[in-house]
């Protein structure tokens, strides 16, 4: 599927699914990589992540098209378009499209063992649980304004 034929099924599930026109540019985006799609509210294109269709399928790539869909006519018609508002959760219903993408069967997983740097405070013996290593001299509690010490170094 190129992008004129994916321009075309997008066309065609907004006339089917919301009985209006889709008035914008569909294409692919090969750059996307934490999600299946996206509606870009300046322009008011949809852009897919082709991967979704090579590694899922088209009833995977519909749903993610009608998601995006209702984003589109939501934005357009002054709706409640951002995930939490209710007017996008009752579309979302009525045309049957997901919440969220699944997740992809190619993707790396993260690892398990993540390292982790734990600090406590000399003062009031706080401690912080942190991803990435800090600069004690540069950082102090903010529990009580005291010097931290790195209790345990990432592994």
């Amino acid at each position: 599927m190129d992008d004129r034929e994916l321009q075309e099924l997008v066309e065609n599930l907004s006339l089917r699914y919301f009985q209006r026109s889709f008035n914008h540019q569909a294409s692919f985006n090969s750059r996307l990589q934490t999600t299946g799609g996206r509606y870009l509210l300046t322009s008011h294109n949809i852009e897919i992540n082709k991967k979704y269709l090579e590694q899922l399928g088209k009833n995977e790539l519909i749903g993610i098209i009608k998601h995006e869909l209702c984003h589109y006519h939501l934005h357009l018609e002054g709706g409640g378009y951002k995930h939490g508002d209710a007017d996008f959760k009752q579309l979302l219903k009525e045309v049957d499209a997901p919440r969220h993408c699944a997740t992809l069967p190619n993707r790396p997983k993260r690892k398990s063992s993540m390292k982790l740097y734990i600090y406590a405070c000399k003062s009031c013996n706080q401690l912080y649980k942190r991803k990435r290593s800090i600069n004690t001299k540069r950082y102090v509690c903010g529990r009580c304004g005291g010097k931290l010490k790195k209790v345990i170094e990432g592994s």
